[in-house]
């Protein structure tokens, strides 16, 4: 029989050989199949799983809302109500970061992110190379960009050193300008994948000119109740935004008016 394996004949089924079925029938089949729909398969990130459903960012567009920054395995970076940060304790499998531990992300620019801790402040590098959490607004000293190669990952502070934690205190600090095995980190993120998560501050959204209000508003002491606004350019907050220096030069604009309760 096998020899008639390569034989085409026209209407001959020999022996043992089951009718073959019309090419007709056959693409009948083939397209009721397609119309059949096929099961997706579904990828388990593990790794996810064994932090609490926080997966690790691969680029700078990943990290935005809600955050949390990981040494080692399963600890965090913690923020203390001194300002300061010091590494998190050990969690157990399949936890996620505790509530001091988690940061919320706002991206600068395609490169460089800000953090602001659970406190209301953002993370900033120091000139002696302490890392803290004091900010009110973001100027350059609180921009961060992570550096990625391969599958690790350092956060590279406007200093050009990179933050890592002192073993001696646990205490945050970026002291070094090349990453060894204490400046590598992962930020993990909770958010939806493939979703862009909008953390905007409301104050945020308009033309530069109504953020500038927003802000006022939120901060200015209204004793006369009459709104205090700066009378300079607004090109200086264009230029500023280009640079990554809105909050700072909203915050100088608003001290320059005497009438901010973080601005005195």
């Amino acid at each position: 029989m096998a020899d008639y394996d390569n034989v085409r004949i026209k209407k001959l089924v020999l022996k043992g050989e089951k009718p073959k079925k019309s090419k007709k029938r056959k693409k009948e089949k083939e397209h009721n199949d397609d119309d059949v729909p096929k099961r997706s398969k579904t990828v388990v990130d593990e790794d996810a799983i064994q932090h609490g459903g926080w997966w690790t960012a691969t680029a700078a567009t990943n990290i935005v809302g809600a955050v949390a920054i990981e040494f080692g395995d399963r600890c965090y970076l913690k923020a203390l109500d001194n300002g300061l940060f010091t590494l998190g304790a050990p969690h157990n499998q399949g936890d996620g970061p505790d509530p001091e531990e988690i940061f919320t992300a706002f991206p600068i620019n395609d490169r460089k992110v800000s953090f602001k801790s659970g406190y209301g402040k953002y993370v900033k590098i120091e000139k002696d190379g302490m890392v803290t959490g004091r900010s009110e607004a973001v100027g350059s000293m609180e921009q961060w960009e992570p550096v990625f190669e391969g599958k690790k990952m350092a956060l590279l502070s406007e200093t050009g050193h990179f933050m890592s934690i002192d073993p001696e205190d646990d205490a945050c600090v970026a002291l070094r300008k090349k990453v060894g095995d204490q400046e590598i980190c992962r930020v993990r993120t909770n958010a939806a994948r493939d979703i862009v998560v909008d953390e905007q501050p409301k104050e945020e959204k308009g033309d530069l000119g109504e953020v500038e209000r927003n802000y006022v508003k939120k901060f200015q002491k209204f004793q006369d109740k009459k709104m205090r606004i700066s009378k300079n350019n607004i090109k200086e907050l264009e230029e500023a935004k280009a640079q990554g220096l809105l909050h700072e030069t909203l915050l100088d604009r608003r001290s320059k008016m005497k009438a901010d309760r973080y601005c005195k």
